[in-house]
């Protein structure tokens, strides 16, 4: 066992590892070793900088889910853009499961949106689930505010899979879409641009949301197929 290994089983809480094991259950429950994100995120921080941390996101594949998430949360540090896509390019082929996607969130994308949007493209053309649910949860986090451009509605509309994990990301990123940018987001609604199961799941999760008003929610139940 590796010191990081070793270090991680010591943060190991196995009742939450059973919790986790219920929401992950593509991942062998053998696999994961039960951390809290706080915590695991509290260690990524606490080694940072460290040559240990330099080696444990060179060497892959990680045995563990928590060893993924701990590489995930250690790219988040990086602040060159360049370093953090390749060290993205290098990773997201081993995410194997939706939560470790969803969890990674590099803090450089909030400065560096306009010349990071390419390589949003390109993984959400990707043919790996996970890079292209990265992909679209990028394009959802950091380009439905004051970088928005309608043809990245079109993009998320375009993509057509049968994989779950990439259809529920494309419902939540339109859902998120209606709640920021509701005139431009409509329309892939009422004209039906999405697959049924999409469409439906985009207008249950924006009735769910405060985000969106009870007026816009009323209606949307109205285009339910």
């Amino acid at each position: 066992m590796t010191e990081i290994q070793k270090e991680l089983f010591a943060l190991q809480d196995k009742p939450y590892g059973d919790f986790q094991a219920k929401l992950i259950p593509n991942v062998p429950r053998g696999r994961i070793i039960g951390i809290r994100t706080p915590a695991l995120r509290a260690f990524a921080r606490s080694i940072w900088g460290t040559e240990r941390a330099a080696e444990f996101i060179r060497v892959l594949p990680h045995e563990y889910y928590e060893e993924n998430n701990l590489h995930g949360f250690l790219i988040e540090q990086i602040k060159d853009p360049a370093e953090c896509v390749r060290a993205l390019d290098a990773f997201l082929p081993y995410v194997d499961n939706w939560a470790t996607c969803d969890q990674i969130r590099p803090a450089v994308f909030k400065k560096h949106r306009a010349e990071l949007i390419s390589d949003v493209r390109r993984w959400m053309a990707s043919g790996h689930c996970y890079t292209r649910r990265f992909g679209i949860g990028m394009l959802m986090a950091h380009y439905l505010d004051e970088d928005f451009r309608p043809e990245y509605l079109d993009a998320v509309a375009a993509i057509r899979s049968d994989e779950y994990y990439i259809r529920m990301m494309q419902a939540w990123y339109f859902a998120t879409a209606l709640a920021k940018q509701y005139d431009a987001a409509l329309p892939y609604i009422e004209k039906r641009r999405l697959d049924e199961w999409t469409h439906n799941k985009a207008i249950q999760k924006a009735t769910e949301s405060y985000r969106v008003s009870g007026g816009h929610k009323a209606y949307l139940r109205t285009l339910k197929l």
